[in-house]
């Protein structure tokens, strides 16, 4: 059974943090920190796998801006075929959110984790562990392996993860985007994304 601990980030790492942009454009971010967003092992990747270049997203279920992103990742996505894409559950908002997401990621299990994860962010607001487990039912997943893998070390350690990553960045809420050494906090258009996988790529 695993436990939370600290992850084990450089001292360097603690002084790379800004308030907005998250993270400083004249540093670079310390290879331990950027393995520890982008190749934890149970997180959810879209686009290529193989990409030049990764976006990481900090959501949360409750987040109403969270609810636009979809789109605009599959935009993303479709015009650039050098694109990775991370999305890492950082429930952080009501006590439900850790509930959703932990169904969320027990899906990833299944092979289902776009259709959960557009479901709950497609859904009405003020969902509970009953509502998500309804749309899984409907999405075909098995509800009682679902349950069981909610609690397995790999979504706990994901979760984990994030919430220790956004304490040490000092991250100011849902959603968060970073690339490269920068990052940007709530809504952003397409452009503003795209501008930013560009500075990370250039």
């Amino acid at each position: 059974m695993l436990t939370r601990r600290n992850l084990l980030l450089t001292a360097s790492a603690a002084g790379l943090v800004a308030a907005t942009p998250v993270l400083a454009n004249d540093n670079e971010m310390p290879a331990e920190l950027r393995e520890a967003i982008e190749r934890q092992p149970f997180s959810p990747v879209l686009g290529n796998p193989k990409g030049d270049v990764t976006l990481t997203e900090f959501f949360d279920y409750n987040c109403p801006i969270c609810r636009e992103v979809p789109p605009l990742l599959q935009k993303l996505i479709a015009g650039d075929k050098n694109l990775r894409i991370v999305l890492r559950e950082w429930p952080v908002l009501r006590p439900s959110s850790e509930e959703l997401a932990r169904v969320s990621l027990a899906s990833l299990k299944q092979k289902k984790y776009w259709q959960m994860h557009h479901g709950l962010l497609s859904a009405k607001r003020g969902l509970n562990i009953d509502a998500a487990l309804r749309i899984a039912g409907d999405l075909g997943l098995d509800t009682a392996q679902l349950k069981r893998d909610m609690n397995s070390d790999d979504v706990s350690g994901h979760i984990w993860q994030s919430m220790d990553l956004g304490d040490h960045m000092g991250l100011s809420g849902t959603p968060t985007f970073i690339a490269g050494n920068d990052g940007r906090f709530g809504r952003q258009s397409l452009a503003e994304l795209q501008q930013l996988i560009a500075i990370a790529r250039g």
